[in-house]
Order: C-alpha cells, then structure tokens, then sequence
C-alpha cells in the first residue's frame, strides 16, 4: 500500500518514500515504534513524502534488491537509501532545515533522555512468566514511568517567570520539551502507545492516575493528527505481543 501525504510550504519538495513495516492484512500500518518515529518526524517537516507497507512475509523482489537484508523503516531520499533509524532522524533534521522546514530538535537535552528506560523495563514485564516476579517488574515500570510524570511536571527554565515571586509548581507544557512536538516526541510516544495497549491488555496494569504529568502528556498527544494517524490500530499492537507476552505461572 502505498500513501502520499500532503504538503505545506512552497517549492520544489525532494522525492521521499517511507518504507514502513505492514500490520497482519499486509497492506494497514503494522507495529513498529521505530516507523512510527520517522512517519512523524517527515509529517511534523511538512514535506511531500510516500508512505509503502512493507509485507514481511512476502517482501517484494524490488526492494529486496532496494535495500537487501534490510526490515523497515528505511527511506529513498531522491533516490538514495538510508537504512538506520537514528541516521536518518540526523539526516533529515540537517536537510530539511530552516527557513522551509521547521526545526525538530529539543532546546533541553533532559528532553531527548526523558523516559528512556521505560521501554525496556515494560519488556522485562511482559516477558516474564514468574508470578513471583511480576510485583518487583511491575514497580521498575512504574519507577520509569514516575521519573518521566516527574520531568513532566516539572517546569521547563522558560516557564518560570523571571519576574514573579510566585513560583511556578507544575509545568502546563503538552509535551516533553514545550508545546510543540520535537524529535524527542515522535521517539517516546510511539513506545510509550504500545506499553499502554500492551500493558492494558496482558497484565491488565494502567499507567497511575496520580502521574497527571503523563495523562496530560497523553492527551495532548492523542489529539495531534501527527500522532494519531501514525499509531497502528490497537490490535495490530496487541497482535504483535501475543507470543511475547508471557502467561504468568507460579512455577
């Protein structure tokens, strides 16, 4: 399946295809943080691009000899193929730069490392079969997730006003490094998306309604078209975990 997505800005735009990896029907958006990272970022740009589904089981001939041995996502940018995720993150937010394109970067470097051992602390959860086990995992998610509710909270240098006396107590930020979406975003959310419908359906474990800072980080998101419209459906995720998520047994 193959998608074109829609403009903004003036001039002659590069040819940019996305190669992402396909959900079970083989041609809908499957799970993969890691597509839904550069989807984002290449809508957040404003730039012309193609979407393709790439089906798995069944990888065309054309783009085995495209990028042999390579699993999406990868992109051609005019014609040249770039294959590793953080490379590419680089390359286009130095290419498609100031002033047509929009800056991506974080101003904080805090935000790029904001919940970044969430992922693998739900990994170790949901894997684990030791029904002894699960309380002790299920705490080191819920420290990851506590730190990131905590950075969330916190306000930003530029939310504290210099010249009052009241001093701020919580960030009214959407996202991890202001209102707008930046790089530091569209790699989070997307992890962050399959840990909740993961985690919701397995272990049947809700992210804290006392962590405000990331229910407020969540909702922000979910009302983005950038975000929404990238997320596989929720049982394309749920799907992709069913022989990962461990059944737990008292053995």
């Amino acid at each position: 399946m193959t998608d074109s997505v829609p403009p903004h800005g003036e001039g002659k735009d590069p040819e940019i295809e996305l190669f992402v990896k396909a959900g079970i029907d083989g041609e809908s958006i499957g799970n993969c943080p890691f597509s839904q990272r550069l989807f984002m970022i290449l809508w957040l740009k404003g730039v012309v691009f193609n979407v393709t589904t790439v089906d798995l089981k069944r990888k065309p001939a054309d783009l085995h000899n495209l990028a042999p041995g390579t699993h999406p996502p990868f992109l051609t940018f005019n014609g040249e193929v770039k294959t590793d995720v953080n490379k590419i993150e680089e390359f286009l937010e130095e290419t498609l730069a100031p002033p047509k394109y929009p800056k991506l970067a974080a101003k904080h470097r805090e935000s790029n490392t904001a919940g970044i051992d969430i992922f693998s602390k739900f990994s170790a959860y949901i894997k684990n079969t030791k029904q002894q086990d699960n309380a002790a995992l299920e705490r080191g998610l819920v420290k990851a997730l506590k730190k990131l509710d905590d950075y969330l909270r916190t306000p930003l240098p530029e939310e504290i006003d210099a010249d009052s006396t009241e001093e701020e107590k919580v960030s009214k930020r959407k996202f991890l490094d202001g209102d707008d979406l930046t790089l530091a975003d569209c790699n989070l959310l997307p992890k962050l998306h399959v840990v909740k419908i993961v985690a919701k359906k397995y272990r049947n474990f809700e992210f804290p309604t006392e962590m405000t800072g990331l229910w407020r980080y969540l909702k922000n998101a979910y009302a983005r078209d950038e975000f929404t419209n990238t997320c596989a459906a929720d049982k394309e995720i749920e799907q992709a975990y069913a022989d990962v998520a461990k059944r737990l047994s008292k053995s």
